[in-house]
Formats: structure tokens, C-alpha cells, sequence
């Protein structure tokens, strides 16, 4: 079945594509032609469902059972888009991802604030640009509308994701230090061996170290005791011993690490 749903999800992606694409510039489209793509369209989705409810009945979880009908990546890709858009409107209101009562945020986004700004404002600008260039190519004019204004939709994203997901130090147990939607790294406490305030603007990559760069440089270095698992964008995953990330004031980051790390063990009996 899953063999099944793969043909025909290769073969209604694409045809789906170029009918949007025909439609678009006024081509007229055979009627055959059209039912066969909608019906393609239409078996796949049916597939996908059955494929969904027979994981879902062998015990798989929602997210791996939507894995066995989308390929993860695609899904991750999708879900990333759509976190973007969220912290846009997150941005606006004011408020952050995950705070709440017990939980220490440290904001990252600070020295990226001008880059971004400034890229958005030249992606603005080459919108209005190619607006005006292609006013008399209907078809073209609309398809770069829509992906320039989406650009820069894109650009501020970015920017509103780093600024409404900080990192956190979640009940004096677990460090979360993140960069924008795609990486929600968490670190236990006791998994770290050593953590220094080592300011870096030049990252060469190595096996088992992770460096989340904001502005193109990190303020703090953790090495841990044992290795914890980072997950990138696509999905793929690697073990870590070493995190080089950036805070916008790391000392206070690193004094409240260590005032959790030094803080005396409840006695035993000892409500928690």
C-alpha cells in the first residue's frame, strides 16, 4: 500500500503543479485531462488516509504514523512554514513561546535585529521593482508578486521566530536553547559538564558540536558529560557533546545556570 501511495503521490504532485500552471496563464486544459488529475489527486489522498489509520492500529504515534504517508522532511518543511507565520502573529502580540510561570527566558535575537531589517527592506524594494518591471506580463507579474511578497513575509519570519522563541531554563532541570523554529535543542542540567562565557565569530564544523549562530557569531560554550541528540530542519539527527550558542546578555544566563546548578538538594522526604 505504501509502494501504492508513493506512484501515486509522485504522479498528482506534479500533474497538480503544471494544471495550476495552465490554468494560471489562460491555457485551456481538456476536460479528460482535468478529471484525471483531480482523481489522481483525490486517490492519493485516499490512500494516504488508509495508509495513516493501519499505522495508527499497529500502535505508531501520530507524528510517525503521518511519516509513514508524508515523508518526514516534507512534513518538517511544512510545519516549519507554518511556525513562521505563527510567530509572526505571536511578534505582534507580544508575546513569547513557552513562557510561562517557572521558566527563565533569555532572549537571542538582539544582534541580528539590523541584518534582518535590512534584508527584508532589500526584498521590499526588489518586490516594488519587479512589480513595475513586468506590469505588462500578466501571468509572470502575479507568480513574482506572490513570491516576492512572500519573501519578504519569509525574511521577518525569520526574525519574529528568534525574538518569540528565546531560550529557556524550564524548572531548574532543563536548558532549551533554540534558533528560530528549526532547532529546539533540550539540554539537561545535570548533562552539563562545564559552560563559560567564550564569545566566537568563527565556527569550523566538527563531529559531536552544535553552533547556533545568531548575527554570525556565539557568546556561550557548553560541554556537556554525555551527549544529548540534535534534530535539524530535514530531520536528521546527531548526537552532540559540545553547544556553542548566543545569548543577548549571557551573564545573566550564566549566573542563573549556575545559581540552579549550585542550588542545595532538597533533604530526603522533603516535599518537591
Amino acid at each position: 500500500m505504501k509502494r501504492v501511495l508513493k506512484a501515486v503521490g509522485h504522479a498528482a504532485l506534479p500533474a497538480e503543479v503544471l494544471l495550476v500552471l495552465f490554468l494560471a496563464s489562460g491555457t485551456a486544459v481538456p476536460a479528460p485531462l482535468l478529471y484525471a488529475v483531480e482523481v489522481t489527486a483525490v486517490t492519493a489522498v485516499l490512500l494516504g488516509v488508509v495508509v495513516y489509520r493501519r499505522a495508527r492500529r499497529t500502535g505508531l504515534p501520530p507524528r510517525d504514523a503521518l511519516y509513514e504517508v508524508v515523508p518526514e522532511p516534507v512534513v518538517r518543511l511544512v510545519r516549519h512554514e507554518l511556525r513562521l507565520l505563527a510567530s509572526l502573529v505571536r511578534w505582534a502580540r507580544r508575546r513569547r513561546h513557552g513562557v510561562r510561570d517557572g521558566v527563565e527566558a533569555f532572549g537571542h535575537a538582539r544582534d541580528q535585529a539590523a541584518l534582518m531589517y535590512g534584508f527584508a527592506f532589500v526584498c521590499a524594494v526588489e518586490t516594488v521593482g519587479v512589480y513595475w518591471l513586468l506590469r505588462d506580463v500578466p501571468v509572470v507579474h502575479e507568480v513574482t508578486l506572490v513570491l516576492d511578497a512572500y519573501t519578504v513575509l519569509f525574511v521577518l519570519g525569520l526574525h519574529a521566530a528568534s525574538v518569540t522563541r528565546p531560550h529557556l531554563l524550564q524548572d531548574g532541570r532543563v536548558l532549551r536553547l533554540r534558533q528560530g523554529c528549526h532547532v529546539d535543542l533540550a539540554v539537561p542540567l545535570d548533562a552539563i559538564a562545564s559552560v563559560r562565557h567564550a564569545p566566537l565569530f568563527t565556527h569550523e564544523k566538527a563531529d559531536g558540536e552544535l553552533d547556533l549562530e545568531v548575527g554570525g557569531q556565539t557568546s556561550v560554550t557548553l560541554e556537556l558529560a554525555r551527549p544529548v541528540e540534535a534534530v535539524g530542519l530535514l530531520g536528521k539527527r546527531r548526537e552532540v557533546r559540545v553547544v556553542r550558542f548566543h545569548a543577548d546578555d549571557p551573564r545573566a544566563l550564566l549566573a542563573a545556570l549556575r545559581r540552579v546548578r549550585t542550588a542545595p538538594s532538597p533533604a530526603p522526604g522533603t516535599p518537591v
